[in-house]
């Protein structure tokens, strides 16, 4: 359970309460944006408004399952959560309609829900996974469109859930699907993933800096990414070094340790 210090008392090595919630805790990640001090939670919600989507109560209980699925992997602070905000702000740059962009957020949200039915020996292995491991792994997606494929009003979200680890070369899986054929919000979310995945602590290797991980995207451009999906990411760069840029306090800096 998260811990929170008293906004009222906040130790002098903490940097700052959040600027929005007040909260203070080693269990969250800050970022400082400006003179605001903002936590993960607050930064997330804002980019939501930014996108135009508004909280709803459904919305808030998928992305306590979404939160559920990044502590059993293991993940970084709101993977989950941050992942989908971010895809949503490159969304805003080619949808308009309200009702596809919460589909792009829930998509992206529930990117990894196949992943339910990988054994923890397969999804927590530490080291290189074997051959028939990996063909395990291999079937989340199809595994997360099932589940998602039921519900007629997320069929843009389940196309999200398919197709977030093809590539715009064809050398994605699971059905090496190219270019155009490649939905464009897996497209946008595939830049986003990779983002995340490169600038947060994994359990194999810490995180790189923001300017390396651009300059791989941008290596990486029409083949692993779709052009048009990097040149968005570009236009949103700054959202996205603050997102790179959060962090948690260090021990001691919230008065528990």
């Amino acid at each position: 359970m998260e811990e929170f210090t008293s906004p009222s008392s906040v130790p002098d090595s903490f940097a700052a309460a959040c600027s929005e919630c007040g909260a203070v805790s080693r269990e969250r990640q800050y970022a400082r944006i400006g003179d605001r001090h903002t936590c993960e939670h607050c930064l997330l919600n804002s980019r939501k408004r930014r996108g135009g989507l508004d909280s709803d109560p459904y919305e808030q209980f998928v992305e306590s399952l979404a939160e559920a699925m990044d502590l059993r992997e293991r993940e970084t602070g709101l993977h989950s959560k941050r992942v989908a905000s971010h895809t949503l702000l490159l969304a805003a740059h080619h949808y308009k309609n309200i009702g596809d962009l919460r589909e792009v957020y829930w998509g992206s949200l529930l990117h990894d829900i196949g992943k339910i039915g990988v054994p923890d020996a397969v999804l927590l292995k530490p080291g290189k996974l074997s051959d028939d491991e990996w063909l395990i792994m291999r079937k989340h997606p199809r595994n997360g469109h099932g589940i998602l494929q039921k519900l007629p009003f997320l069929s843009m979200a389940a196309d999200i859930v398919l197709c977030h680890e093809e590539r715009f070369d064809g050398s994605g899986y699971p059905a090496g699907l190219k270019g155009d054929a490649i939905p464009l919000a897996a497209r946008l979310f595939a830049v986003i993933d990779t983002l995340d995945a490169m600038t947060f602590d994994r359990p194999y290797r810490k995180a790189l800096p923001f300017d390396a991980a651009k300059a791989e995207i941008l290596r990486m451009a029409g083949s692993q990414f779709d052009p048009r999906a990097v040149e968005t990411f570009l236009r949103e760069e700054a959202a996205l070094r603050e997102m790179a840029a959060m962090e948690f306090p260090a021990a001691g800096q919230d008065g528990t340790g």
